[in-house]
Order: C-alpha cells, then structure tokens, then sequence
C-alpha cells in the first residue's frame, strides 16, 4: 500500500509539473496580456505594472520565479482582481463549485442507478428502450446545450425555476441538473450492462434455483455487478463534474471556480489561470488514487503493488 501510494503522488507530482511548464508557455505564447487592451495607458504606466507583476522580466527567469513561488505554496496575486490573491478567489468560488457539483453527483446517482437497474430487471421492454433512449440522447448531448435548452423551457416557458443566480434552493436545481444530467446518463449505461451481465453468472442462476424472487435476485444480487464499473467511473467523474461545470457556472452566472476560470481565461490573468489549472489537474490524481484504493478494498483479487 505505501509503495502504491508514493509511486502515484510521484507520478501526479511529475505531472502537475508538466501541466504548469506547458500551460506557462502557451499562456504567454497567446497574443495580448492581461493588461492589454483598446486604450492603453502612457508607456511609464506600461512598464510600472509589467515591473509589479515581473512580466518585464526574461521568460525563462519569469518560469522560474513562479515556479519557486507555487512551491512554497503561494500562488501568488490575481491580475485582474484587484487585491485578491489567487488562493482567496479559489477558497471563495469554491464553496459554490462543490455544493453545485455535490447535489450534481448525488442527482446522478441515484437517478442513473435508479434507471439502470429498472431497465436491466426487464430488458428488451418498453422502459428498457426508454432508458437506452435517454442514456444515449444524455451522453451525446453536451451539459451547455442542455442548460440553453433548460432555461427556454423551464425558465421562460414554464416560468417555473429562476434563470440565474446562487444563495436559494431553487437557484440550485436547475444548474445541478444540467450538469448531473450527463453523469446519470453514463451512470445509467454501466448499471444496466453489469446488472444485464450479472443475471446471467452462475451465483443469480444458484439464487433462481433456491426460489428467490425476480426482486430479490435483481436487487441483491445482480446489482453487485454493477457496483465496480460505477466505482471506476466515480473517481473521474467527480473531479470532472467540477471542471465540467466551467460552462454551466457562466450560464446561470453562478460564483464559482468553474467561473472564475472562464473570466481569468478571457482576460488572460496569467495567475488565476493557471492556480485553477493545477487544482482541476490535482483534483483528478487524487480522485484516481481514491478510485484504485476503493476498487482494491471491493475487489481483493486487485494487488495494488503491481
């Protein structure tokens, strides 16, 4: 288990490195800066700034100084937000981030678990075709083009939820849905396959021949099939309902992280850039340590130390 656990945070060490080199680089290497812009300021102002924020330096010294800085664990001042550093930006979007991305996930599962396994009791029937119908129309369908098509209907047509905002509980419902909506989608296909297979293994066909119930055998038995292609896509899929909801956070205005990075993106603020691309690059080494651990704690036939 600790060799497991060193080999991984060395490998996701190594790659928060690579991420930051690359993302450095191409940051800079895009026309413009975060101060450009249609009316630029006398060049004494120019080069007052690029002194304040060492962007007049040589790029490879500007590497490195940020680079020290990032490992005593400051990432350092946003460009564009006034006397808010990166980790007070991060630490303020990111409670609306996961309680978006929670109530998402919590959505997913249980009506992608739900809708697998009612499919998978009677497959080839009427609500199996719907599930497959709605796991492939939600797989295909991308959570913006979801949230537009939402707020039409469900905002302006039905007037039934708020069209943005944060703070309520209706204000939360509608974009934790958009987003889960993918999810439970994926959720629903990996349940319906690994209950569909696990009817047919030899342990279901023993609890038929016992006399247990159709329920009981789907419920109890078949639905541990399911259980471990679910636990693998999990790990992903949290640390990507975060980066994911990047465009549903701008659509319904909400003041998070995934917001954040859309502005500092546009405005190009280098530091706010790049602390929200290491931490979506860390969310997902951690997330697939924790995938690998659960899957060896369900699964003793998994060694670890391979």
């Amino acid at each position: 288990m600790i060799a497991f656990l060193v080999r991984r945070v060395t490998w996701l060490v190594a790659t928060l490195l690579v991420v930051y080199t690359v993302t450095f680089f191409l940051m800079r290497a895009v026309p413009g800066g975060p101060f450009s812009s249609e009316r630029q300021p006398p060049p004494e102002i120019r080069e007052a700034i690029a002194r304040r924020y060492k962007l007049d330096l040589p790029l490879s010294q500007q590497y490195v100084t940020e680079l020290t800085r990032l490992l005593r664990g400051d990432l350092g001042m946003s460009f564009r937000l006034a006397d808010y550093s990166v980790g007070e930006v991060i630490a303020e979007g990111w409670q609306a981030s996961a309680s978006l991305g929670t109530v998402a996930m919590v959505l997913a599962i249980l009506v992608g678990g739900a809708a697998g396994v009612v499919s998978a009791a009677r497959p080839g029937g009427l609500i199996d075709g719907a599930v497959r119908t709605f796991t492939m129309v939600g797989i295909s369908l991308p959570s913006f083009a979801l949230a537009g098509v939402a707020v039409l209907l469900v905002v302006y047509e039905w007037r039934l939820l708020p069209a943005a905002g944060w703070g309520t509980l209706p204000q939360l419902i509608l974009p934790a849905g958009c987003l889960g909506a993918v999810y439970a989608a994926e959720i629903a296909r990996l349940v319906r396959s690994g209950v569909v297979e696990a009817m047919q293994s030899d342990w279901v066909r023993t609890a038929r021949a016992k006399g247990a119930s159709h329920r009981r055998i789907v419920l109890h038995h078949a639905v541990r099939g399911a259980v471990g292609p679910v636990v693998s896509f999990l790990g992903p899929a949290i640390a990507g309902i975060l980066t994911g909801s990047v465009v549903v956070e701008k659509v319904f205005a909400i003041p998070g992280i995934g917001y954040h990075f859309i502005e500092a993106a546009t405005t190009r603020d280098y530091t706010l850039a790049m602390g929200l691309v290491l931490l979506y690059t860390l969310l997902l080494g951690v997330a697939g340590i924790l995938v690998d651990l659960v899957q060896a704690a369900l699964d003793p036939r998994i060694n670890l130390e391979k």
